[in-house]
């Protein structure tokens, strides 16, 4: 089954490359996108892109498709910042995702002084070496691993897929979340998820920032890493150094839509459009 939807508010490059989310691969004339034990082809012929799958609901809110981001942007363009009204209309194709809670977590967990494509390796051979082989019409595919799985591995085994010192953190968080799961984090507000997100073995400020926007949909996070903290001295002319502080700036200035002013900007620095 498939679906389309207008391209000038939903670019699959914009969407994919933005650095929340890392189990996806060029394939045909777009992409194939990887989310627990489901998959998608995604790609944009002429104004529309169109996603197929045999999981059309699903990627349907993956893709958060019911917002109307012609309107985020309105929003984000009336702080009156310039670098973020040039960042908004380079990438007017951005949106955030709805993506599996627990994958998010182990995934960012990954993700700590990493690069993106050694994140990448590292997800795909926990994937392989724990994930389900799953059917698609795309071809066989490795679902991301449930935490059960995960956590029937101790830390050497993390470490021999590259996970380096992270190892401990994901063989520890795997057997916290396979006793307690994740549904008592649902209900939290931002600050009340992000104090806990702390508690968990391997998460510390950003890492939970992104755990938060990317898992949990707190919009009104605001996660700081080495590219907003250049973007706040450079394009914002700021001079705090303390991370934290420059978190409370942000989130003080763009409320409620800062997860996505966070993106606009970050995408636009990363990327320099």
């Amino acid at each position: 089954m498939k679906f389309d939807y207008d391209s000038t508010y939903f670019n699959p490059t914009d969407v994919l490359e933005c650095g929340q989310i890392f189990r996806f691969e060029p394939f045909k004339e777009g992409y194939r996108v990887y989310s627990a034990d489901k998959d998608c082809y995604v790609h944009t012929e002429g104004a529309r892109t169109i996603v197929e799958s045999d999981h059309p609901d699903y990627f349907y809110n993956f893709f958060d498709l019911e917002r109307d981001y012609s309107e985020i942007i309105k929003m984000a363009e009336s702080f009156g910042v310039t670098f973020l009204t040039e960042a908004c209309h380079k990438a007017k194709g951005l949106r955030l995702l709805n993506q599996n809670r627990e994958e998010m977590i182990y995934s960012f967990i990954i993700s700590q002084n990493n690069n993106i494509p050694r994140i990448k390796g590292i997800i795909s051979r926990i994937c392989a070496g724990l994930g389900q082989k799953t059917d698609s019409p795309f071809g066989d595919f490795y679902a991301f691993p449930t935490s059960a799985a995960l956590a029937s591995k101790e830390p050497e085994y993390y470490k021999a897929l590259g996970a380096g010192y992270r190892d401990v953190f994901l063989s520890d968080t795997a057997k916290r979340i396979a006793a307690e799961g994740v549904s008592h984090l649902e209900d939290m507000n931002y600050d009340e998820l992000r104090k806990t997100l702390l508690t968990y073995k391997g998460i510390g400020p950003k890492v939970a920032d992104c755990i938060c926007l990317f898992g949990f949909g707190k919009r009104d996070a605001f996660p700081v890493d080495t590219w907003i903290e250049k973007l706040y001295h450079e394009d914002f002319g700021g001079t705090l150094t303390d991370r934290s502080k420059i978190n409370a700036y942000f989130t003080s200035l763009f409320g409620a839509y800062s997860g996505y002013v966070q993106q606009y900007l970050f995408y636009a620095k990363r990327a320099n459009l």
